[in-house]
C-alpha cells in the first residue's frame, strides 16, 4: 500500500477528496438502484448495480493514474486534434443516439463490440475547456482582436455547442457558461465577452423560434421539455417533473437531522433516476442534513483544493486547465443539489463521482487525472524522467543483448556452412586454381 501511494503524484488533498467520494458512493447507489432492479428484472436486488458501479470506480481510479502520469502540456495538441473526432461522436450521437436508464433524451451512443453506453458531450466538453485554455495561453502575450478570435476560438466553441444543444440543453448551458468564465479569467478583452453572451442568446432565440415552427421533427423534440420545466418551476402546475421534486423533497424532509439509515430510505421506490440524477435525496434521506452537509463541504473543500492547484501552476494553460475542468465538475454538483432542493428546474446532471454511470464517472475521472498532472512538483516531474531514462536504458541494454546473442549465433551457423563445404580459409595447394578445378 506505501508503495502504490508513493506512485500517486500530484496533489494528495485532491486524491484524498476524490477517494472519500468515491468511497462514499458505494451505499447510496445500492440502495438507490432498487427501483432499476424492480424495473429491470424484478427482483429488488440491487447487488448487481453496485458490483457494476464498484467496477466503474476502479476503472475510472485506472484512468485517473494513467492519465496524470501523461505530461499535460501534451493536451494542448490533443486537444487541438481532439475537436474534430469529438464532432463526428456528437453528429453520430445526434442521429444514431439512443436512450438508456429511463431517460428521455438521446444523448448516449453504444461502444462497438464491447457493449457500454457512452455520453459523448463529457468528452466534448473536456476537450472544448482544454482548447480554450490552449488559446488563450497563446495569445497572452500579443493583443486579441475580435476579427481572430472570431474564427480561432469561438467558431470551434459555437460548432461544439450546436451539436450539444438539441439533446442537452443543461449541459449546453453548463459548457458556455463555463468558458465564459475561462475566457473572463483569462484576461480576454470585456466587451468582446457581452458580444458573444448576446450572440449565444440571440442563437439560441433563433434555435427555439425554428423549434416552434417544426415542432414534429426528432431534432427539436426537447425544445418543448424545456419549455413545460422551466414554466412548471414557475407555476404551480403539477407534471412529472413535479412528481419527481414532491418526491425528493419528501425524502429531504424524512431524513431529518440524522437519517433513517443507510438503505433504509422509503422514496427510492418512487423516485425515478434516484441513483442518478436524484442521489442527493435519497443521501440526505438516509444520512439525514449531517450527510447532506458532509457532502457538501467534500465538494467545497475539492473546490478549495482546485484553486489552491491553480494558484501553483507553473504556466498560464496550466491554472486555466485547472479551473476549465475542475471548476464544472464543482458546479455541476451544485446543480444537482439545487434541483434535488428546487432552487433550480430538472435538469439531467449528476453528481459527479457519486451518482451511478460509467461515462460520467470516466469522463470526471479523466478530467482530475489532468488536474492532477498539472499539480505535479517539479522533483517529482524530474523523477519520472530520471524514471523513464532508466527504463529505456535497460530496455536497450535488452536490445544490446539481444542483438548480442543473435550475432554470436549466426557466426556459428557460417562457421558451421563453411565447415561442411569443406572451404579453407588456407591455401594448401600447389596450384591456385585446384579450389575451382577441383569444385
Amino acid at each position: 500500500m506505501k508503495e502504490l501511494i508513493y506512485k500517486l503524484k500530484g496533489d494528495k488533498g485532491i486524491w484524498s477528496f476524490v477517494a472519500l467520494l468515491a468511497m462514499f458512493s458505494f451505499m447510496p447507489v445500492f440502495s438507490a438502484s432498487s427501483n432499476l432492479a424492480y424495473l429491470g428484472h424484478g427482483t429488488g436486488n440491487t447487488l448487481g448495480y453496485l458490483v457494476k458501479h464498484f467496477a466503474h470506480i476502479c476503472i475510472g481510479f485506472v484512468i485517473i493514474y494513467w492519465v496524470h502520469k501523461i505530461p499535460y502540456h501534451y493536451f494542448r495538441a490533443i486537444s487541438k486534434a481532439g475537436l474534430p473526432v469529438v464532432w463526428l461522436l456528437l453528429a453520430y450521437t445526434l442521429i444514431k443516439g439512443t436512450v438508456i436508464a429511463g431517460a428521455n433524451a438521446s444523448r448516449w451512443i453504444q461502444v462497438p463490440f464491447i457493449g457500454l453506453s457512452f455520453q459523448t458531450s463529457t468528452l466534448a466538453a473536456i476537450m472544448l475547456f482544454i482548447f480554450v485554455a490552449r488559446y488563450l495561453s497563446k495569445t497572452r502575450e500579443t493583443p486579441i482582436t475580435f476579427k481572430s478570435s472570431l474564427w480561432e476560438l469561438w467558431t470551434p466553441v459555437f460548432i461544439t455547442l450546436m451539436f450539444i444543444l438539441p439533446a442537452n440543453f443543461s449541459t449546453t448551458a453548463l459548457i458556455f457558461s463555463m468558458v465564459i468564465m475561462l475566457t473572463f479569467i483569462g484576461r480576454y478583452p470585456l466587451k468582446y465577452i457581452f458580444l458573444i453572451i448576446g450572440s449565444g442568446i440571440l442563437f439560441l432565440t433563433f434555435f427555439i423560434l425554428i423549434a416552434k415552427a417544426f415542432p414534429d421533427s426528432r431534432f427539436f423534440s426537447r425544445v418543448g421539455t424545456w419549455g413545460s420545466r422551466i414554466e412548471n418551476f414557475t407555476s404551480n402546475k403539477a407534471d412529472e417533473d413535479d412528481y419527481q421534486i414532491e418526491k425528493a423533497k419528501i425524502a429531504i424532509a424524512s431524513g431529518q437531522l440524522y437519517g433513517l439509515g443507510p438503505g433504509k430510505s422509503v422514496q427510492k421506490n418512487f423516485l425515478p433516476q434516484s441513483s442518478s440524477d436524484f442521489i442527493y435525496a435519497i443521501i440526505v434521506e438516509e444520512y439525514g442534513l449531517v450527510g447532506g452537509l458532509g457532502v457538501l463541504v467534500l465538494y467545497l473543500l475539492l473546490l478549495f483544493r482546485f484553486v489552491v492547484a491553480s494558484h501553483k501552476a507553473n504556466t498560464l494553460f496550466g491554472k486555466l486547465v485547472v479551473i476549465g475542468i475542475g471548476f464544472p465538475m464543482i458546479f455541476q454538483a451544485m446543480i444537482n443539489m439545487a434541483v434535488a432542493v428546487e432552487l433550480l428546474p430538472v435538469t439531467g446532471q449528476t453528481l459527479p463521482l457519486i451518482s451511478s454511470g460509467g461515462s460520467s464517472i470516466w469522463m470526471t475521472c479523466f478530467g482530475l487525472g489532468i488536474i492532477l498532472s498539472v499539480t505535479k512538483k517539479e522533483e517529482e516531474i524530474a523523477q519520472e524522467k530520471i524514471d523513464k531514462q532508466k527504463r529505456d536504458e535497460a530496455l536497450q541494454k535488452l536490445i544490446d543483448r539481444e542483438l548480442e546473442a543473435d550475432t554470436i549465433v549466426d557466426i556459428e551457423e557460417s562457421l558451421e556452412t563453411v565447415g561442411s563445404n569443406n572451404y579453407s580459409i588456407t591455401d594448401k595447394a600447389r596450384n591456385p586454381m585446384d579450389a575451382v578445378l577441383n569444385k
